[in-house]
């Protein structure tokens, strides 16, 4: 009889011990899931300053770079100093300037839609910096015969730039633009320190809330995934432009 209640006993312990592991199991697998859903929605914020600084810094770049080249004395010092400001402060500084600005000196309202404002703007005039000074080597290291060629066979400048110079500079700058804009997929993470919601500043709320290093775990997953896609195309555009040889 008591080897009986003993057995019943361990098969009552063994079936509340299953239970409560199943419990735990379903808790766990609840809890990733909306860790995940809320770092994928933070993570739409990270690409939407990714690729709103490449739209908008890829072509000023060129502009500051034709600036910085210019004959016009003038001209020329004043995209120095902008690509000197530029590259010698930190972005998140210019981030609060560029935030805060517009109410210590036009007494200007500040909003959430401020915070994202200001983080592209800052993101562009930055990167724009950065990606000029590659332009500008590239478009330099292009013999001067070959702008001479093509006045000879009636190319006009603009022909000569788009038809000539820039598919070359493009393959010569490649390697480096790639490591610009793996370094944008990264730094979009400085946006938590205005307050934008994106993915690592999701992580980190998710981090203090949870007591847990999963959501960090995640993030660099997030991370090292669409740095690795950015990787593969850079190497596909660079493949393509390999029938221009120096």
């Amino acid at each position: 009889m008591r080897g009986v209640w003993q057995g019943a006993l361990w098969r009552n312990r063994g079936r509340a011990i299953r239970s409560r592991f199943m419990l735990l199991r379903e808790r766990i697998a609840v809890d990733i899931s909306t860790m995940l859903t809320m770092l994928g929605q933070g993570f739409v914020v990270t690409l939407q300053i990714f690729f709103l600084t490449l739209l908008g810094s890829l072509p000023l770049g060129v502009l500051v770079a034709l600036g910085r080249m210019s004959r016009v004395k003038p001209l020329a010092w004043l995209m120095r100093l902008y690509i000197s400001v530029m590259r010698g402060t930190p972005l998140m500084l210019q981030m609060f300037f560029i935030y805060f600005a517009p109410y210590y000196l036009f007494g200007m309202d500040l909003s959430t839609d401020s915070k994202f404002n200001a983080t592209i703007v800052a993101f562009i005039i930055n990167y724009a910096a950065y990606f000029a000074e590659i332009y500008r080597s590239g478009i330099q290291s292009i013999p001067r015969g070959q702008y001479e060629a093509a006045e000879v066979l009636g190319y006009s400048r603009v022909q000569t730039f788009m038809k000539i110079v820039l598919p070359q500079v493009i393959k010569r700058i490649l390697p480096a633009m790639g490591n610009e804009i793996i370094t944008l997929v990264k730094d979009t993470s400085l946006a938590f320190a205005i307050g934008v919601a994106e993915m690592f500043s999701t992580a980190k709320a998710l981090v203090a809330s949870q007591v847990s290093m999963l959501p960090f775990v995640f993030a660099a997953v997030f991370y090292w995934v669409f740095n690795f896609i950015v990787e593969v195309v850079l190497n596909r555009i660079e493949k393509k432009l390999d029938y221009y040889h120096d």
